[in-house]
């Protein structure tokens, strides 16, 4: 494809040139040229207008001749700015996006059909929205349409934010959504899928009674929020050794931990993980759940209660044996109670938190000790006196005291009631969590494991936890302000595709994503109008911001991102 001219002589003799842009083409062998287009007479055509376009095409073949150093070039005189979106962040969030092939998968599970609006955009938009300043549906429509720069959306509204919701829903109901999405990212990150930690929490609703009926979401239960005057749901999350999340689950606000975990392993079962080694917190260590978890080759890591005085803790404490320095925090010893049992024990100590423990405990010793000699003096005191109704008054006062002292929920443990009603500082129970100071006990099925892979693997079950804190923090899981069961889902998974870019982003960059959100949001998208029209050109990167897209492996942002001739 060339520029060419060609030219004819008038009737007065005068020439005029005209300019085409034309390509060869063979026909029978023949080289003959077509023209593509006509660009008018020579001596009329827009020179401006062809720098233009030369400019573009460099631009979009990423030559450095495309770079726009002076608007002026695209937009004439009279050059004036029309408007302002910030940009940064949203261009990293949407090149991971497509990186992670988010984007691909979305409109796969999808399918063919056909919507007014691009689908996988508003979805984009809502989740950028929730990593960025999250908000209500309504107000990120608004958002999305004056307050950023999205690329290929310039705008949507709240009915279009609710049709994709739903078809998010509808197109995730076996998990296809989050199965092809997390296959894309472990495929991309090469990730090691052989621990997978789970753990749940609760997300309450601002509202005075429960939802009613057989299939009823929003219920009253457990509140891990402490809030139990008010209905939630309760979330699973399964995330990787790296915080990757790999997919989230909702379930009514009065699911038990006990019942979550054999639907949660045959779940996992259906996304032919191969070896997977599920990695769960005390809550859900009973017998039922780890034979479960052990069905078809699968293997456990699991916290084990102590203190609920359970026999098999007692023998695997009684062990003696020494311990193995890990880190400088974590020493471990391994204990097998029988040749008859393939389960493996872990002993834990962390010296700094034992420390604290036993900080924490004679704090708590010495304020009993001083309340109950209080309570001591003030009823020897009061004895004393002669009026009977007084003496019935003060004792009614002092029992009120004992009751509140041994019902509080930190202080009431250390204390022992005798048959007489009198409180005592509780000298066994005392001496028994002297045993415990900063151990933990973890459980193991996979024979293979060593301990120090088998305690190191459950201290990552903290990236769970942090991808709760994050939800409920960063990403403003709750409020939610949806009350129809399959809208609050969609809530949910959107939130945990801003955790997973969110994630990718920090792990990349090897900082903080409010940190990287700060920095980017200062990169804006400027549309500058002149006599020639309109161009919409992004403000140069700083060092830092140009260092953490090139190392979450997202390029830069173009010069020039729309532009529009008058």
């Amino acid at each position: 494809m060339y520029l060419r001219a060609t030219q004819r002589k008038n009737r007065d003799g005068t020439v005029v040139r005209y300019v085409q842009l034309a390509h060869n083409r063979r026909v029978d062998g023949v080289t003959q040229a077509q023209v593509l287009l006509n660009l008018g007479r020579e001596d009329q055509l827009d020179r401006d207008g062809l720098a233009r376009l030369v400019t573009s095409i460099n631009r979009y073949l990423g030559t450095a001749d495309g770079a726009v150093a002076d608007a002026t070039q695209l937009v004439g005189d009279g050059l004036s700015v029309t408007g302002s979106r910030p940009v940064g962040a949203v261009h990293l969030l949407d090149g991971l996006w497509r990186a992670l092939e988010i984007d691909t998968a979305l409109r796969k599970v999808l399918g063919p059909r056909r919507f007014a609006t691009d689908v996988e955009r508003v979805l984009f938009a809502l989740v950028a929205n929730r990593a960025i300043d999250p908000m209500s549906k309504l107000s990120a429509g608004e958002w999305a349409s004056h307050d950023v720069a999205i690329d290929g959306l310039e705008s949507m509204d709240e009915d279009q934010a609710y049709r994709a919701m739903d078809l998010l829903v509808e197109a995730d109901a076996q998990a296809e959504v989050q199965e092809a999405v997390f296959f894309a990212v472990a495929n991309l990150l090469n990730l090691e899928v052989d621990l997978l930690f789970f753990d749940t929490t609760s997300t309450y609703f601002e509202r005075d009674t429960e939802d009613s009926g057989d299939e009823a979401f929003r219920r009253y239960g457990h509140s891990k929020d402490h809030r139990d005057d008010l209905p939630q749901i309760v979330i699973g999350l399964a995330v990787t050794k790296e915080g990757i999340p790999v997919r989230v689950w909702c379930w009514p606000g009065n699911t038990s931990d006990q019942a979550i975990l054999p639907g949660v392993k045959d779940d996992m079962r259906g996304w032919r993980l191969g070896r997977v080694i599920t990695v769960v917190d005390r809550g859900f260590s009973s017998a039922d759940n780890l034979a479960y978890l052990r069905r078809a080759g699968g293997h456990f890591i699991a916290g084990m209660r102590m203190r609920d005085g359970n026999p098999l803790v007692e023998q695997v404490l009684a062990r003696q044996g020494r311990y193995q320095q890990v880190k400088e925090n974590l020493r471990i010893k391994e204990v097998r109670l029988g040749a008859d049992t393939d389960v493996r024990f872990v002993i834990c100590h962390n010296p700094e938190q034992a420390e604290r423990d036993r900080t924490q405990r004679e704090d708590a010793l010495t304020r009993l000790e001083a309340e109950l000699e209080r309570i001591k003096q003030a009823r020897e005191r009061d004895r004393k006196k002669t009026n009977a109704t007084t003496r019935q008054k003060a004792e009614a006062a002092h029992t009120k005291a004992e009751c509140a002292l041994r019902d509080h929920p930190t202080l009431g443990r250390w204390l022992h009631q005798s048959p007489t009603g009198r409180l005592s500082l509780n000298r066994a129970k005392i001496k028994q969590e002297e045993r415990l100071d900063g151990k933990y006990l973890i459980a193991t099925s996979d024979p293979h494991l060593s301990a120090e892979d088998t305690a190191l693997g459950y201290k990552n079950l903290l990236e769970a936890e942090r991808g709760f804190r994050d939800l409920k923090s960063s990403l403003l899981l709750r409020p939610v302000f949806h009350r129809l069961e399959h809208r609050i889902r969609a809530h949910v998974l959107l939130c945990w595709l801003a955790l997973l870019l969110v994630r990718l982003a920090e792990r990349r960059a090897g900082m903080t994503w409010r940190r990287i959100n700060t920095e980017l949001s200062r990169v804006h998208a400027v549309t500058l109008t002149g006599s020639a029209g309109t161009a919409v050109h992004t403000t140069p990167l700083t060092t830092a911001q140009a260092a953490i897209l090139r190392d979450c492996q997202v390029s830069a942002p173009t010069t020039v991102t729309a532009l529009d001739p008058a």
